[in-house]
């Protein structure tokens, strides 16, 4: 329906469809050669900055909920302080004072702001995951391992978190969704990802449905692809 909306109103507007301009963005053939496009670039800038960005944020969500489940009441109260922080403000402004703020003071350039920011922001999300699956295993396997003499870290690395895990691969999904969908606010600081590379196609050759649409398709594949891997990983650790 809104495909075929913007088909109609585009036509009303007497646009010119390109559509088979498009292929060679993804890769072209000339005397040298395969040639990648420049939209599949875009795809692996993209992927490079969101699995970056989440291995980040599972560390520092992991750190943060097991501070936020310490006995020490500075410990918590940082985990705490991060959490309403982070979670309360918006991405872009997040972006925007890792970039123009925490950028010329810590020397960091843009690729590095803009991993640093959606590892934070998304890293409160993954937190409360963590925090979730954690206390979603029953108390009774704490008890049991402590009678046992196991010592803290000890019950966390063999009891707790392999039990946890199914219970947390679920949202983590998501999570990990959500990373591709938020690394396009990225391209407002001109990192070269795919949203970036669409907005240059576009000012280069004005094809503003064509490009948005393939665009628009290309984050919907990846995300599928990815929600499909995780889900025979689901399988496996299946909550029954």
């Amino acid at each position: 329906m809104i495909i075929m909306s913007a088909y109609n109103g585009a036509q009303a507007m007497g646009y010119n469809w390109q559509w088979y301009r498009v292929p060679k963005y993804f890769y072209t053939l000339t005397d040298e050669g395969f040639q990648w496009g420049e939209i599949a670039i875009g795809i692996v800038k993209t992927i490079e900055i969101s699995s970056l960005a989440f291995l980040l944020a599972v560390l520092l969500g992991i750190t943060v909920a097991l501070l936020r489940l310490s006995t020490l009441l500075v410990g918590r109260a940082l985990a705490i302080g991060f959490l309403e922080i982070v979670r309360n403000t918006p991405l872009l402004v997040l972006l925007y004072l890792f970039y123009y703020v925490l950028g010329p003071i810590f020397d960091l350039d843009r690729y590095a702001a803009s991993v640093l920011c959606l590892g934070v922001y998304h890293g409160a999300m993954v937190s409360e995951i963590f925090r979730a699956g954690i206390n979603a295993v029953p108390t009774g396997q704490w008890e049991g391992a402590e009678s046992i003499g196991m010592s803290t870290p000890q019950v966390y690395r063999f009891i707790i978190l392999p039990q946890s895990v199914r219970f947390m691969l679920p949202p983590l999904t998501g999570e990990a969704v959500n990373m591709i969908k938020s690394s396009a606010i990225v391209s407002v600081v001109a990192v070269a990802e795919l949203t970036t590379i669409g907005r240059n196609i576009i000012s280069d050759t004005y094809m503003s449905f064509e490009i948005w649409f393939t665009i628009a398709v290309v984050y919907l594949v990846v995300t599928l692809i990815l929600s499909i891997g995780i889900s025979f990983v689901e399988r496996r650790y299946a909550v029954s």
